[in-house]
């Protein structure tokens, strides 16, 4: 059978509460700039907030000014998503804690992933959002997923239980030796 072929995330849309919760956390706390906002056009009793996530991507928000946050965290059940990742630089990271601490925000620590580092907290709603920062930077021409398959590819071969830095070490080596001209 033929694949449909997706080539990327074109936008997520949520659930939200009240229009001004999703202005505070999306563009107040996390920095994505409401690009613009219309009704819903399947259900006009709604609002549509678009905000722009990073790279032409958005983040959509469905918005009714009767619904408002429960406090409640949403449940891990089959089906549902545990979470949204972001994109952050190392510097911001390294100041996640702070800020959210000053915001009353409850967090986890930084956790180190082997090939980035990442924090944990959940949205006004209860959905969990991570903030990550990948631990390398892949070669010229080459992506994140271009040096992560290979990283893969290494740990699998040398039998280690997850990605490291020195199987991104070795990706990034051998990911630019390929690309390198022999004399």
């Amino acid at each position: 059978m033929r694949k449909l072929q997706a080539q990327g995330i074109h936008h997520i849309t949520l659930t939200g509460a009240d229009r001004q919760t999703s202005i505070d956390f999306w563009e107040g706390l996390l920095g994505f700039s409401l690009i613009f906002d219309q009704p819903n056009l399947d259900d006009y009793s709604q609002g549509h907030l678009y905000f722009a996530a990073g790279n032409g991507q958005t983040i959509t928000v469905f918005t009714n000014e009767d619904r408002k946050p429960s406090g409640r965290l949403l449940e891990d059940q089959v089906g549902a998503v545990h979470h949204l990742a972001f994109a952050v630089s190392r510097s911001v990271l390294m100041q996640v804690e702070e800020r959210l601490d000053e915001r009353g925000i409850k967090h986890t620590p930084i956790k180190d992933r082997g090939f980035m580092n990442s924090i944990y907290f959940h949205d006004p709603l209860g959905l969990r959002i991570e903030l990550a920062s990948y631990r390398f930077e892949p070669p010229e021409g080459a992506t994140h997923g271009d040096v992560l398959a290979e990283a893969h590819r290494l740990r699998v071969e040398r039998g280690d239980l997850a990605i490291a830095d020195v199987h991104l070490a070795d990706a990034i080596e051998n990911i630019v030796s390929e690309r390198t001209p022999r004399m």
